[in-house]
Protein backbone atom coordinates (compact mmCIF):
# COMPACT_ATOMS: atom_id res chain seq x y z
CA UNK A 1 0.00 0.00 0.00
CA UNK A 2 3.00 2.26 0.99
CA UNK A 3 5.06 1.48 -2.25
CA UNK A 4 1.46 2.38 -4.24
CA UNK A 5 0.80 5.38 -2.19
CA UNK A 6 4.60 6.66 -3.57
CA UNK A 7 4.11 5.96 -7.20
CA UNK A 8 0.95 8.69 -7.35
CA UNK A 9 3.05 11.51 -5.73
CA UNK A 10 2.60 14.91 -7.65
CA UNK A 11 5.64 15.25 -9.12
CA UNK A 12 7.91 17.59 -7.77
CA UNK A 13 10.25 20.18 -9.55
CA UNK A 14 13.42 21.55 -8.76
CA UNK A 15 14.86 24.71 -9.32
CA UNK A 16 16.73 23.47 -12.21
CA UNK A 17 13.04 22.82 -13.84
CA UNK A 18 13.39 19.48 -13.67
CA UNK A 19 11.78 16.58 -12.00
CA UNK A 20 13.71 16.28 -8.38
CA UNK A 21 14.14 12.71 -8.25
CA UNK A 22 15.61 12.86 -11.52
CA UNK A 23 17.74 16.03 -10.77
CA UNK A 24 21.58 14.80 -10.63
CA UNK A 25 21.95 18.18 -7.97
CA UNK A 26 19.27 17.96 -6.05
CA UNK A 27 17.61 14.69 -5.92
CA UNK A 28 20.65 14.64 -3.65
CA UNK A 29 19.11 16.32 -0.70
CA UNK A 30 16.19 13.55 -0.83
CA UNK A 31 16.38 10.91 2.05
CA UNK A 32 17.88 7.99 0.99
CA UNK A 33 19.89 9.77 -1.63
CA UNK A 34 18.66 10.02 -5.60
CA UNK A 35 16.89 6.94 -7.15
CA UNK A 36 20.05 6.60 -9.11
CA UNK A 37 22.23 6.54 -6.00
CA UNK A 38 19.58 4.22 -4.64
CA UNK A 39 19.49 1.63 -7.22
CA UNK A 40 23.17 1.55 -7.16
CA UNK A 41 23.44 0.91 -3.64
CA UNK A 42 20.80 -2.22 -4.30
CA UNK A 43 22.55 -3.51 -7.06
CA UNK A 44 25.94 -3.00 -5.19
CA UNK A 45 27.56 -2.74 -8.59
CA UNK A 46 28.58 0.76 -10.13
CA UNK A 47 28.07 1.74 -13.25
CA UNK A 48 30.55 1.58 -16.07
CA UNK A 49 32.55 4.35 -17.71
CA UNK A 50 33.62 4.37 -20.96
CA UNK A 51 36.99 4.90 -20.63
CA UNK A 52 37.94 4.48 -24.11
CA UNK A 53 35.78 7.61 -25.16
CA UNK A 54 37.71 9.55 -22.21
CA UNK A 55 40.98 8.77 -23.29
CA UNK A 56 39.97 9.78 -26.64
CA UNK A 57 38.44 12.98 -25.30
CA UNK A 58 41.93 14.16 -23.15
CA UNK A 59 43.97 13.51 -26.14
CA UNK A 60 42.25 14.82 -29.13
CA UNK A 61 43.85 18.66 -29.52
CA UNK A 62 42.03 21.74 -29.97
CA UNK A 63 42.16 23.58 -33.08
CA UNK A 64 41.16 27.08 -31.50
CA UNK A 65 43.75 26.98 -29.11
CA UNK A 66 40.88 27.36 -26.35
CA UNK A 67 42.76 26.12 -22.72
CA UNK A 68 40.01 24.75 -20.38
CA UNK A 69 40.58 26.25 -16.69
CA UNK A 70 38.89 24.04 -13.72
CA UNK A 71 37.45 25.98 -11.19
CA UNK A 72 38.15 24.51 -7.50
CA UNK A 73 35.27 24.63 -5.09
CA UNK A 74 35.46 23.76 -1.10
CA UNK A 75 34.02 20.60 -0.32
CA UNK A 76 30.64 20.05 0.67
CA UNK A 77 29.92 20.27 3.91
CA UNK A 78 26.40 20.35 4.44
CA UNK A 79 26.04 24.10 4.10
CA UNK A 80 23.15 25.39 2.49
CA UNK A 81 21.39 29.12 2.29
CA UNK A 82 18.87 30.71 0.82
CA UNK A 83 20.31 33.66 -0.56
CA UNK A 84 23.16 31.65 -2.21
CA UNK A 85 21.69 28.57 -3.23
CA UNK A 86 24.27 27.51 -5.36
CA UNK A 87 26.88 27.07 -2.83
CA UNK A 88 27.62 23.60 -0.88
CA UNK A 89 30.31 24.79 1.52
CA UNK A 90 30.89 27.40 4.26
CA UNK A 91 34.33 28.17 3.56
CA UNK A 92 33.36 29.35 0.01
CA UNK A 93 30.13 31.59 1.79
CA UNK A 94 32.76 32.76 4.53
CA UNK A 95 35.11 33.61 1.60
CA UNK A 96 31.89 35.48 -0.47
CA UNK A 97 31.31 37.36 2.37
CA UNK A 98 35.02 38.56 2.69
CA UNK A 99 35.53 39.92 -0.76
CA UNK A 100 31.59 41.45 -0.69
CA UNK A 101 33.28 43.36 2.35
CA UNK A 102 36.25 44.00 0.72
CA UNK A 103 34.58 45.68 -2.58
CA UNK A 104 32.21 47.89 -0.15
CA UNK A 105 35.42 49.14 1.65
CA UNK A 106 36.92 49.99 -1.86
CA UNK A 107 33.61 51.90 -2.65
CA UNK A 108 33.98 53.96 0.50
CA UNK A 109 37.10 54.66 -0.07
CA UNK A 110 36.86 55.81 -3.65
CA UNK A 111 34.20 58.48 -1.76
CA UNK A 112 36.24 59.45 1.07
CA UNK A 113 40.19 59.15 0.28
CA UNK A 114 40.62 58.04 -3.16
CA UNK A 115 44.01 56.94 -4.30
CA UNK A 116 46.55 57.86 -7.28
CA UNK A 117 44.44 58.76 -10.75
CA UNK A 118 41.32 58.33 -9.21
CA UNK A 119 41.75 61.03 -6.51
CA UNK A 120 43.61 62.85 -10.04
CA UNK A 121 40.25 62.51 -11.79
CA UNK A 122 37.97 63.83 -8.83
CA UNK A 123 39.88 67.06 -7.96
CA UNK A 124 40.83 67.92 -11.73
CA UNK A 125 38.51 71.20 -11.96
CA UNK A 126 37.73 70.15 -15.94
CA UNK A 127 35.00 67.78 -16.07
CA UNK A 128 35.99 66.53 -19.05
CA UNK A 129 39.53 66.01 -18.27
CA UNK A 130 38.32 64.04 -14.83
CA UNK A 131 35.83 61.86 -17.00
CA UNK A 132 39.30 60.68 -19.54
CA UNK A 133 41.31 60.28 -16.24
CA UNK A 134 38.61 58.30 -14.95
CA UNK A 135 38.29 56.38 -17.75
CA UNK A 136 41.95 55.49 -19.10
CA UNK A 137 42.28 54.45 -14.62
CA UNK A 138 39.90 51.78 -14.79
CA UNK A 139 40.06 51.02 -18.68
CA UNK A 140 44.19 49.88 -17.92
CA UNK A 141 43.66 49.08 -14.36
CA UNK A 142 45.59 49.79 -11.98
CA UNK A 143 48.67 47.24 -11.33
CA UNK A 144 48.89 44.55 -8.48
CA UNK A 145 52.06 44.43 -6.13
CA UNK A 146 53.43 47.35 -6.42
CA UNK A 147 54.05 50.71 -4.36
CA UNK A 148 52.97 52.30 -7.43
CA UNK A 149 49.70 51.12 -8.94
CA UNK A 150 49.41 53.81 -10.93
CA UNK A 151 52.05 54.10 -12.81
CA UNK A 152 51.39 52.66 -15.56
CA UNK A 153 48.19 55.18 -16.08
CA UNK A 154 50.13 58.52 -15.31
CA UNK A 155 52.45 57.04 -18.14
CA UNK A 156 49.40 56.79 -20.36
CA UNK A 157 47.46 59.76 -19.48
CA UNK A 158 47.10 63.16 -22.18
CA UNK A 159 45.61 65.88 -22.25
CA UNK A 160 41.66 65.18 -23.63
CA UNK A 161 40.99 68.68 -25.03
CA UNK A 162 44.51 68.01 -26.92
CA UNK A 163 42.70 65.05 -28.65
CA UNK A 164 46.25 62.98 -28.30
CA UNK A 165 45.79 59.71 -28.00
CA UNK A 166 47.81 57.38 -24.83
CA UNK A 167 50.70 55.36 -26.05
CA UNK A 168 49.55 51.58 -24.74
CA UNK A 169 53.04 50.24 -26.42
CA UNK A 170 54.56 48.00 -23.73
CA UNK A 171 52.16 49.35 -20.75
CA UNK A 172 51.74 47.15 -18.09
CA UNK A 173 48.55 46.16 -17.52
CA UNK A 174 46.34 45.84 -14.45
CA UNK A 175 44.55 42.64 -13.89
CA UNK A 176 40.86 43.73 -14.76
CA UNK A 177 42.29 45.94 -17.85
CA UNK A 178 39.82 46.44 -20.36
CA UNK A 179 43.14 46.79 -22.86
CA UNK A 180 43.32 44.15 -25.76
CA UNK A 181 46.77 45.24 -27.60
CA UNK A 182 46.04 43.45 -30.34
CA UNK A 183 43.48 46.29 -30.92
CA UNK A 184 45.82 48.96 -30.04
CA UNK A 185 43.80 52.20 -29.66
CA UNK A 186 40.80 51.69 -31.48
CA UNK A 187 38.52 51.06 -27.84
CA UNK A 188 40.07 54.60 -27.34
CA UNK A 189 39.10 55.90 -30.68
CA UNK A 190 35.36 54.60 -30.19
CA UNK A 191 34.97 56.32 -26.60
CA UNK A 192 36.29 59.81 -27.77
CA UNK A 193 33.99 59.24 -31.24
CA UNK A 194 31.06 58.16 -28.77
CA UNK A 195 31.76 61.36 -26.54
CA UNK A 196 31.80 63.82 -29.67
CA UNK A 197 28.14 62.36 -31.04
CA UNK A 198 26.71 62.95 -27.65
CA UNK A 199 28.20 66.56 -27.91
CA UNK A 200 30.78 66.09 -24.86
CA UNK A 201 31.75 63.31 -22.26
CA UNK A 202 29.66 65.08 -19.78
CA UNK A 203 26.54 65.31 -21.97
CA UNK A 204 26.60 61.63 -23.24
CA UNK A 205 27.39 60.39 -19.50
CA UNK A 206 24.78 62.82 -18.10
CA UNK A 207 21.90 62.45 -20.71
CA UNK A 208 18.76 63.70 -19.42
CA UNK A 209 18.46 65.91 -15.82
CA UNK A 210 15.60 64.42 -15.44
CA UNK A 211 16.65 60.47 -14.84
CA UNK A 212 17.49 58.83 -11.83
CA UNK A 213 20.49 57.61 -11.22
CA UNK A 214 19.91 54.44 -11.76
CA UNK A 215 18.17 55.06 -14.97
CA UNK A 216 21.04 56.68 -16.12
CA UNK A 217 23.56 54.60 -15.03
CA UNK A 218 21.89 52.07 -16.82
CA UNK A 219 21.44 54.19 -20.32
CA UNK A 220 25.21 55.26 -19.97
CA UNK A 221 25.88 51.38 -19.59
CA UNK A 222 24.22 50.39 -22.78
CA UNK A 223 25.53 53.59 -24.39
CA UNK A 224 29.12 52.38 -23.70
CA UNK A 225 28.74 48.98 -25.32
CA UNK A 226 31.74 49.92 -27.49
CA UNK A 227 34.54 47.57 -29.45
CA UNK A 228 36.99 46.11 -26.64
CA UNK A 229 35.28 47.97 -23.47
CA UNK A 230 33.91 44.78 -21.92
CA UNK A 231 31.12 44.77 -19.11
CA UNK A 232 33.67 45.07 -16.24
CA UNK A 233 35.05 48.33 -17.41
CA UNK A 234 31.85 49.79 -18.37
CA UNK A 235 30.38 48.84 -15.02
CA UNK A 236 33.18 49.83 -13.18
CA UNK A 237 34.15 52.87 -14.77
CA UNK A 238 30.02 54.16 -14.02
CA UNK A 239 30.44 53.12 -10.18
CA UNK A 240 33.83 54.85 -9.76
CA UNK A 241 32.33 58.30 -11.83
CA UNK A 242 29.52 58.23 -9.22
CA UNK A 243 31.39 57.49 -6.42
CA UNK A 244 33.90 60.22 -6.91
CA UNK A 245 31.08 62.76 -7.05
CA UNK A 246 31.51 63.30 -11.01
CA UNK A 247 28.47 62.09 -11.83
CA UNK A 248 25.10 61.10 -10.27
CA UNK A 249 25.04 57.79 -11.29
CA UNK A 250 24.05 54.19 -9.13
CA UNK A 251 23.57 50.37 -9.94
CA UNK A 252 20.14 49.00 -9.58
CA UNK A 253 21.34 45.77 -11.50
CA UNK A 254 24.48 44.29 -12.06
CA UNK A 255 24.00 44.61 -16.00
CA UNK A 256 24.66 40.74 -16.03
CA UNK A 257 25.67 39.70 -19.19
CA UNK A 258 27.61 36.68 -22.05
CA UNK A 259 30.13 35.02 -20.29
CA UNK A 260 31.68 37.68 -18.32
CA UNK A 261 33.88 37.17 -15.59
CA UNK A 262 31.52 38.43 -13.09
CA UNK A 263 27.98 37.12 -14.26
CA UNK A 264 30.06 33.33 -14.36
CA UNK A 265 30.48 33.67 -10.60
CA UNK A 266 27.09 34.99 -10.32
CA UNK A 267 25.43 31.58 -11.81
CA UNK A 268 27.71 29.54 -9.73
CA UNK A 269 26.72 31.55 -6.71
CA UNK A 270 23.13 32.00 -7.05
CA UNK A 271 22.50 28.38 -8.75
CA UNK A 272 20.38 29.49 -11.81
CA UNK A 273 21.47 31.07 -15.16
CA UNK A 274 18.41 32.95 -16.35
CA UNK A 275 19.56 36.76 -16.16
CA UNK A 276 16.57 38.20 -14.08
CA UNK A 277 16.71 35.22 -11.23
CA UNK A 278 20.27 36.47 -11.28
CA UNK A 279 19.75 39.67 -11.02
CA UNK A 280 16.63 39.42 -8.08
CA UNK A 281 18.75 37.20 -6.06
CA UNK A 282 21.86 39.08 -6.10
CA UNK A 283 19.66 42.29 -5.30
CA UNK A 284 18.43 39.98 -2.01
CA UNK A 285 21.69 39.64 -1.40
CA UNK A 286 23.10 43.22 -0.99
CA UNK A 287 20.00 43.77 0.90
CA UNK A 288 20.46 41.55 3.29
CA UNK A 289 23.71 42.29 3.76
CA UNK A 290 23.13 46.06 3.51
CA UNK A 291 25.62 47.17 0.98
CA UNK A 292 25.33 48.55 -2.57
CA UNK A 293 24.50 46.80 -5.45
CA UNK A 294 27.61 47.61 -6.90
CA UNK A 295 29.56 45.94 -4.21
CA UNK A 296 28.59 42.64 -5.71
CA UNK A 297 30.64 43.24 -8.55
CA UNK A 298 34.19 43.08 -7.44
CA UNK A 299 32.82 40.95 -5.11
CA UNK A 300 31.86 38.02 -7.15
CA UNK A 301 34.71 38.67 -9.42
CA UNK A 302 37.51 38.17 -6.28
CA UNK A 303 35.54 35.26 -5.36
CA UNK A 304 36.09 33.81 -8.38
CA UNK A 305 39.27 34.71 -9.03
CA UNK A 306 42.54 33.07 -7.57
CA UNK A 307 43.40 35.54 -6.12
CA UNK A 308 42.12 39.34 -5.04
CA UNK A 309 42.04 42.02 -7.27
CA UNK A 310 42.78 45.47 -5.63
CA UNK A 311 42.64 47.64 -8.15
CA UNK A 312 45.10 50.34 -6.73
CA UNK A 313 43.83 49.99 -2.62
CA UNK A 314 45.32 47.59 -0.02
CA UNK A 315 44.73 44.26 0.33
CA UNK A 316 43.84 44.69 3.93
CA UNK A 317 41.22 47.41 3.90
CA UNK A 318 37.78 46.20 4.98
CA UNK A 319 34.47 46.61 6.33
CA UNK A 320 34.60 44.93 9.29
CA UNK A 321 31.31 45.57 9.56
CA UNK A 322 30.12 44.51 6.64
CA UNK A 323 31.85 41.20 7.06
CA UNK A 324 29.22 40.48 10.01
CA UNK A 325 26.67 41.54 8.62
CA UNK A 326 27.28 39.10 5.58
CA UNK A 327 28.33 36.04 7.94
CA UNK A 328 25.25 37.08 9.66
CA UNK A 329 22.95 36.95 6.60
CA UNK A 330 24.91 34.33 5.26
CA UNK A 331 24.37 31.95 8.18
CA UNK A 332 28.00 31.25 8.35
Amino acid sequence: MGARLESRRVPTFCRHNRFIENCTICSRDLPGGSPRDRAGARSGAARPRAASNTRTREARPRADGLKVRRETRATDDGYRSGLVPGLRASADAQRLADEIAFANARLITLGEHPPGTYAVARDEPHLEQGSWTALLTVYLSPLEHEDDPFRSIRQALTSWSSGELPDLADLELGPRTSHDPARGAETLVAYRQWAERGGSQQAALAGDDAWSPSRRFDRAFERLGLPGLTRAARFDLLVTLGRLGLYELEADSLQLIGDDAVTVAAKRVFGIGDRPNLERRARALSEAIEVPLAALDLGLANWAAPERMTLGLPATIADEAAVQRGRDALDI
